[in-house]
């Protein structure tokens, strides 16, 4: 028996979905109970857990091969059971849909969807208090701000202490987004990604209603869905940021740019030798970084060509003469020794340019070396 996909959309990615439903398969114990959980959070609706549901707990066949059957006795009967369909489920995980928002509704057709005041910035905050309103209702944010319990008269932290101490600004717990100005709600954004945290396993407590109890917290598979919730927010409503996923500011909120520079910088991050990781992921951060500055692009170019002066005799290698070019613009711009005699008269959209040639050249570096040692 095959298992039918198409009542089933993916709310999560489909690589993190894959992971965590292998750690269930993995895990021990009532991994049923971590299964659902599971798909409550990753798959819309309760279609996939009533599914699950309906199944037996062993296959038949497994016990008695032969069992009794709709046509009677001795056809040999094949029994999807909970960890067949959830095995099946996962490793098919590619092949399952994505929820989509559903298209546009009246208001929203005739230009009704904005705020009084004619932009989205407050419908962005208010869409960013809904996000982590539905993490806390998970149990995401338990880990840090503790959760309540009838039987347990322990106190509480202090969220909005918690919040403070990381951001400096008081009061902001409860999120109260139409207080926030831009800097609070980018701040906001931040402290969120390093305080969530999945739970894997959860537990209802029945006496006097108390709710769902979680436990078994891990960050990382909670920080991926909460930059893919954040990241979507913000390019739907044009704002250029997104938190990074990888490097030295990881979490924080960086430039939004191309798939093909993206790739890039990931390549860099990822394929640089141990002793020039650090310098890459550096730089990376203070050119992409938020609050960056002129001079921060600028020393970030300076830390990659550092790099290059290093690899400057392979360069001459496969380069011949030619290498000095590289180098021309380092020295003769006021970048590097920053000398009365050199050019610093031009516009701040050249150290962009200059950035993302010596990053590529110091990727392209990376794989004259790869090609050397394996050769």
């Amino acid at each position: 028996m095959s298992l039918d996909l198409s009542n089933y959309e993916l709310l999560w990615p489909t690589s993190l979905f894959m992971s965590e439903g292998e750690r269930v398969l993995r895990s021990a114990g009532s991994w049923q109970d971590r299964a659902k959980w599971l798909l409550t959070e990753a798959l819309a609706g309760t279609t996939a857990v009533a599914d699950f549901e309906d199944l037996p707990n062993h296959t038949a066949a497994a016990t008695d091969p032969w069992a009794s059957t709709a046509t009677g006795w001795g056809t040999k009967r094949a029994v999807m059971d909970q960890h067949d369909w959830f095995t099946e489920l996962v490793s098919r995980a590619p092949e399952l849909r994505h929820a989509a928002m559903p298209r546009p509704y009246w208001p929203q057709r005739q230009g009704r969807g904005l705020s009084h005041d004619g932009s989205t910035a407050r419908d962005t905050r208010r869409d960013f208090s809904r996000i982590i309103s539905d993490f806390a209702d998970n149990g995401y944010l338990a880990e840090v701000f503790g959760e309540e319990c009838v039987d347990d008269p322990t106190e509480l932290p202090d969220a909005s202490r918690v919040i403070e101490r990381r951001l400096g600004i008081s009061d902001l717990w409860p999120l109260a987004p139409e207080t926030w100005d831009e800097d609070t709600f980018f701040g906001l954004i931040e402290v969120f990604h390093d305080l969530v945290s999945r739970p894997r396993t959860r537990r209802f407590h029945p006496w006097n209603n108390c709710g769902w109890h979680h436990s078994e917290f891990h960050n990382g598979p909670a920080r991926i869905l909460y930059r893919g919730k954040v990241n979507e927010l913000l390019r739907e409503t044009g704002i250029e940021y997104e938190l990074a996923a990888e490097g030295e500011d990881l979490g924080r909120l960086v430039a939004v740019t191309d798939d093909a520079r993206s790739a890039l910088v990931h390549r860099a991050l990822n394929d640089s030798a141990p002793d020039i990781t650090a310098r890459v992921r550096h730089a990376i951060a203070l050119f992409r970084g938020r609050d960056t500055t002129v001079e921060s692009k600028r020393s970030a170019i300076v830390t990659l060509a550092g790099i290059l002066e290093e690899r400057r005799a392979l360069l001459k290698d496969k380069l011949g003469k030619d290498e000095g070019s590289l180098f021309e613009i380092a020295n003769r711009y006021d970048l590097r020794h920053r000398k009365a005699d050199q050019r610093g008269d031009y516009d701040e959209a050249f150290l962009d340019w200059i950035f993302w040639w010596y990053l590529g050249t110091v990727e392209l570096t990376n794989q004259l070396i790869a090609s050397r040692t394996a050769g």
